[in-house]
């Protein structure tokens, strides 16, 4: 048996409200976040940069990757899930 550990997530549920949704990207295939308006969320590191990510569950992003940057969203609650 494996002694490793695999990482687990908390038992969290994020939301964030969205407070840029300017300049899509005009390859961009996918939902796009309207401002003003708040989404449950999951925020992430990026494996390469390590920057955090925002991904709005839900969401359905073809091209390019469903990820948005962090200061397209302000945290408004999380709620721990039991």
């Amino acid at each position: 048996m494996s002694k490793v550990k695999l990482p687990t997530p908390l038992p969290v549920q994020q939301y964030a409200r969205c407070v840029n949704a300017s300049r899509r990207p005009a390859d961009y295939i996918g939902d796009w976040p309207v401002a003003g308006k708040v989404y449950p969320v999951r925020v992430m590191t990026n494996a390469r940069t390590g920057e955090p990510q925002i991904h709005v569950l839900g969401f359905y992003a073809e091209r390019p990757y469903g990820a948005f940057a962090p200061h397209r969203f302000e945290s408004v609650a999380e709620v721990w899930l039991n």
